[in-house]
């Protein structure tokens, strides 16, 4: 489904500021998997979104999405085929507009010169209902109104309104109390199950990037140090994760939040653990 091979990109080259933040990355993401990235700050985890979405183009290296090469796409045409939310929940909507407002514009049933519905208000209103936080009934209320995780789970709707070939999660969580995020993380499951999407999910959780999905990636300093599924996933501790970081990087992980595996999230145990189909 997703194909990075040999990617690279360097910041401010030739300068005191040089920096290698993607070095010589091949990963292949087959359809369905959904699949965790940890990594120290730094590491090039949201370096590699950005070049999968588009964000400047890489320097060596070539990126295919469903068979097709987009090494060269305009950000804006990739963003029709991928979705993703941030850390900060202001991002991904509208604050002035409301609801259905926001809706309408991420179902792309119409212009502006068009009015939304009642067919289209029914609609929204059905799928809001299944985020089990009561926003079917605000519909009308401006989006900047909304508490940080309403914000998350409406943001996570409009980005599979329409299901994206790649979803990808940017620390989504981070940013929520661990009780929302457990609500979001759970949410975030569900979505991606019944849909069957093709998931990365940049997390900073340890116990998460464990338990969710099927698959998990470890970065530093640009590259993929660790990329592990299957039984050998299923045995793994986060001690078992330390030790394979500082035996891949030759140095010790010192991210506190990665070690302290802050706002677990006890009830993603059951997420995706069988294996996708081959592309």
């Amino acid at each position: 489904m997703l194909k990075l091979e040999h990617v690279t990109k360097t910041f401010n080259p030739g300068t005191v500021d040089e920096k290698v933040a993607l070095n010589d990355v091949t990963l292949h993401i087959r359809e369905g998997d959904f699949v965790s990235i940890i990594g120290a700050n730094g590491a090039g985890k949201s370096t590699l979104f950005n070049a999968i979405c588009g964000s400047f183009f890489v320097d060596k290296g070539s990126i295919f999405l469903a068979g097709r090469d987009v090494t060269m796409m305009p950000e804006h045409q990739r963003a029709r085929q991928i979705g993703r939310l941030f850390q900060d929940p202001m991002r991904g909507s509208a604050p002035d507009m409301s609801i259905e407002e926001n809706l309408y514009l991420a179902a792309g049933s119409g212009s502006w010169l068009t009015r939304i519905t009642a067919a289209d208000k029914r609609s929204f209103r059905e799928k809001l209902s299944l985020l089990g936080m009561g926003l079917e009934d605000r519909m009308k209320q401006p989006v900047g109104l909304l508490s940080g995780g309403q914000r998350q789970a409406l943001t996570l709707l409009m980005a599979t309104y329409h299901v994206p070939k790649v979803l990808l999660l940017d620390e989504h969580t981070a940013a929520l109390d661990p009780g929302t995020a457990e609500k979001v993380l759970k949410l975030t499951r569900n979505i991606v199950e019944d849909n069957h999407i093709t998931c990365l999910m940049i997390t900073h959780n340890m116990q998460s990037a464990l338990a969710l999905g099927n698959r998990t990636l470890m970065m530093d300093q640009g590259r993929v140090i660790y990329d592990v599924t299957g039984q050998e996933r299923s045995r793994l501790t986060i001690h078992d994760l330390t030790d394979k970081f500082r035996q891949a990087s030759g140095h010790v992980l010192d991210n506190d939040r990665m070690l302290l595996g802050v706002g677990a999230h006890p009830h993603a145990q059951s997420a995706g653990q069988t294996e996708p189909n081959e592309e």
